[in-house]
């Protein structure tokens, strides 16, 4: 499989080409009605796709699946299965029914990840960081005396989004991306997921404890996360939380440069990333997805492609933290 990547012209293809190695988290129980015809790893694999080509619609995917190019042809071979490629109808709803198994997905990816690169092996400490970042919905903003009223008063607003208020931004209308990325030399997403802004980050951050890798000691995160039932919470998953004070400061206690010296690696290590995430997908300004399933199936798969552009500069031989931007915009 490297062997047949590094002669690869296009990217895309090449992306889902490598998740044919790749392992899948475990699959979610299924209810009662008739079996899936179509497995899993295909839908995601058109994942990729719509990420990569900047396709936000599953009719815009199907639309430019249909183009009469060598590489379309290519990737509707590879997103048929025994010869059969799914209806419109099944790529709607599977493709609705994808966020749902994503978080699992990168956990798994990025356990995976971590095996394959060892991040931590030129390092004592085994460290990951954890934080949010906001990012504003496509359209206009639905103010709080309109949602008390049930008013919209423009349907550019996506009324599934939320309010929150950023040290940095100010308010912003939109939802969050919460995510945990190694602090190491290299930048591996491990878990995510996707609410509306006005989620408070340590109510959320719980549901990202179990995709962590076993190996992980340290979890960093800034004074939002410092509350005791996630204290615990990581206690109980052999975590240490390492997070600022509350109170006014400066601290004097003896504690104090230890957490100052961990502050900076987990300023360095997730800000960072978030600054290069929302670069390479456009998303500095706004999401170009509305609605709760189309932007968490967008900002997650945005997630997962940039694990498998890791794995793949890995194969190449390529720098994993510089290049990536300029390689996507190649695809």
């Amino acid at each position: 499989m490297v062997a047949d990547l590094l002669g690869e012209p296009s990217l895309v293809v090449a992306l889902v080409r490598l998740f044919d190695g790749l392992p899948l988290a475990p699959p979610r129980r299924r209810g009662r009605g008739r079996p899936a015809v179509y497995p899993d790893r295909l839908f995601l694999k058109a994942l990729v796709v719509m990420v990569v080509k900047r396709l936000p619609k599953v009719g815009t995917l199907l639309s430019v699946l249909e183009e009469p190019t060598p590489e379309m042809r290519r990737l509707r071979a590879l997103l048929s299965e025994g010869g059969r490629f799914p209806c419109r109808r099944t790529w709607e709803r599977r493709l609705r029914a994808v966020p749902d198994a994503l978080p699992a997905q990168i956990g798994c990816l990025g356990r995976h990840l971590v095996t394959v690169l060892d991040p931590w092996a030129a390092a004592a400490g085994r460290a990951a960081a954890v934080d949010s970042t906001a990012l504003r919905a496509r359209g206009g903003e639905w103010h709080r005396t309109h949602r008390l009223a049930g008013v919209v008063p423009h349907t550019s607003i996506d009324t599934e989004a939320g309010w929150t208020r950023s040290g940095w931004h100010g308010w912003v209308y939109g939802w969050k991306l919460h995510l945990a990325v190694t602090a190491a030399a290299v930048w591996i997403p491990l878990a995510a997921e996707v609410t509306p802004a006005n989620v408070a980050d340590n109510e959320l951050a719980p549901a990202l404890l179990p995709e962590l890798p076993p190996a992980l000691r340290f979890l960093l995160a800034d004074v939002a996360y410092a509350d005791p039932a996630l204290h615990r919470a990581c206690a109980a998953a052999d975590l240490t939380l390492v997070t600022p004070r509350r109170g006014a400061y400066p601290h004097v206690d003896d504690g104090v440069e230890v957490r100052r010296v961990f502050h900076r690696l987990r300023s360095r290590s997730i800000e960072t990333w978030n600054g290069q995430f929302k670069g390479i997908f456009d998303c500095s300004d706004r999401v170009p997805t509305r609605g709760r399933v189309a932007t968490r199936r967008f900002l997650l798969g945005a997630v997962l492609v940039y694990q498998l552009v890791l794995l793949h500069r890995l194969a190449l031989g390529a720098d994993l933290r510089a290049g990536l931007k300029p390689c996507l915009r190649a695809a």
